[in-house]
């Protein structure tokens, strides 16, 4: 059975057809009715949004850290108390 009209999003309903109607195509087939060609890159995105969450992770996990240290605590406290001094 093809995909009916209503499993296309919005931009990919063809001309001329009516939410419900059956296109006729398969998934991972175009309109000739031959396989859709693959790039190989099906996923790059997916990994790649993983790889920078995992790096956003370790950042945030060094700045705790370093933010929780003593030396660098006594800085940052001496900072704010300067701010609100004024």
């Amino acid at each position: 059975m093809g995909r009916t009209a209503t499993q296309f999003g919005p931009a990919e309903l063809e001309p001329g057809l009516e939410q419900g109607q059956d296109t006729g195509l398969e998934p991972g087939r175009d309109a000739s009715g031959k396989a859709a060609e693959s790039t190989g890159e099906e996923g790059i995105a997916t990994a790649e949004f993983a790889i920078v969450t995992l790096a956003a992770v370790g950042f945030a996990g060094l700045l705790v850290t370093i933010l929780s240290s003593g030396d660098v605590r006594e800085l940052l406290m001496g900072l704010v108390r300067q701010a609100l001094s004024y």
